[in-house]
Parts: structure tokens; sequence; C-alpha cells
């Protein structure tokens, strides 16, 4: 089956930046404190749960990666981009780092404890949304636990031409209301348990949501109603 042509523009955008990229996005200790105090929370949860691994989801330079390693975290980081892999090996080169896409996991079915996908979904096209989610779903133990986190608000589509330092680029990102993504979540399967919505900081133009979520133990499996909002929006 051809790759969608959305994830090979991710890839070959991605594997451009990856240098710059390291270097201009902010490491943990540069972000917020609540933004930090909810990666301290979830990684608290899946290491004492004892379920399984947590997986870092477009873990690009791997530096969230190695935040929950130093919070105790049994984890590895999994990207789409190679040279992403490339830079996260060679700054953190006792974790392991996978390049594989988070729409088909290297991983069998109930393999993970916990998954986290920090500003990493984004780039999926929203009718592309219910295939990612029952993916991790899919991956997650029961029992298991998720956290998404991005930018959030009315329904918008971008199409930058140049990112991180100038570098040209041909993806896109795609912004949606928290709401929409916590009721895509409980139709992929996933009981959602706590939503957190920031104000946009100053200067910037998105609010960030970070929505908490967890593989119930009894599954009943995705709700497969045919007439659903899955997730559609207007594209670029």
């Amino acid at each position: 089956m051809p790759e969608p042509s959305y994830l090979t523009a991710l890839r070959e955008s991605y594997d451009t930046v990856a240098a710059d990229y390291a270097q201009i996005v902010p490491k943990p200790r540069e972000l917020d404190p609540v933004s930090r105090a909810m990666l301290a929370a979830f990684a608290e949860t899946v290491r004492t749960d004892e379920r399984g691994p947590l997986a870092d989801l477009g873990c690009g330079p791997g530096h969230i990666t190695a935040h929950l390693a130093g919070l105790g975290a049994s984890v590895q980081g999994i990207d789409l981009s190679p040279n992403m892999v490339e830079q996260a090996r060679r700054a953190y080169p006792t974790l392991s780092f996978t390049v594989g896409s988070m729409t088909a996991l290297p991983l069998p079915d109930a393999a993970l404890g916990g998954i986290l996908a920090y500003y990493s979904t984004h780039h999926t096209p929203p009718e592309s949304l219910p295939q990612l989610y029952a993916e991790f779903h899919r991956a997650l133990a029961p029992g298991g636990h998720l956290m998404l986190a991005g930018h959030v608000g009315e329904d918008e589509c971008r199409r930058p031409a140049q990112a991180y330092g100038g570098h040209p680029v041909s993806y896109e990102f795609h912004i949606l209301p928290a709401g929409r993504l916590a009721a895509l979540l409980q139709r992929a399967g996933f009981t959602v348990t706590a939503r957190l919505t920031q104000e946009p900081a100053e200067g910037a133009r998105w609010a960030s949501a970070t929505l908490l979520a967890h593989k119930p133990d009894t599954d009943t499996g995705p709700d497969t109603d045919p007439d659903a909002d899955q997730g559609r929006s207007p594209g670029c």
C-alpha cells in the first residue's frame, strides 16, 4: 500500500530541519511550570501503574524522551524522520530511539503502558485522526495511559513554506478544538480523564491543550458509528 503523501512530506521536511530543530525547540527545563508538571504527573502514572513501558511518539531529537527517563520512566522514542532519530541517538546514546510511523507502530498489540504524543499529531489530517487514535489504542495494554498535547483552536489548516531556521518544508498542520479531539479519543475507545487548556502565551497565536486518557481494562473497542464526526474539517 503506498504511503500517504502527508507522511512523505512530513518525513522529508523534518529530515531537512532536524539539526536546527534540535537547537531551536525548547528543552523541557524551558517549558512553563504547568507543562512540566503535566509531564511529571504522566510519567509517575505510567511508572507506578506498571502496565508496560512508555513510548514518546514523534519524539524528534529526544529531549522529552530523555526528560521522561530522568523522571524514572522506562521510555523509548519513535519518530518518522531518520535524521531526527539520528539527532536523538547522538544526544542521548543510552536511550532507545526507533524510526517508525505512529500510524503503524513497530510494536505488537498491547505492548505499552503509556503513550505520549507531545505536539506531534497536528500534522495528521483531521480525517485520519480516527485511524491514528485506533493505532494508539491497539498498542496500549488494557488500562494503559495516553497523554496528548498540542495547540488547539477553531478549525484551521496552515501550510508554511519555511520553518526552523528558514528551511523549506512541505507539510501541513491542523488546529482543531480540544473538544473535538476528546470526542475522537472517546470514539476510538479511550476514556478521557482530564483536560487542561492553557491560554496563548504572550505573542502566541493558539491556546494549548493537554488531554489525559486511558484504555479501559474491559475494552469494548471503538465506536464504529458511520454517522459520527470523524474529524473532518476544511482543508488547506
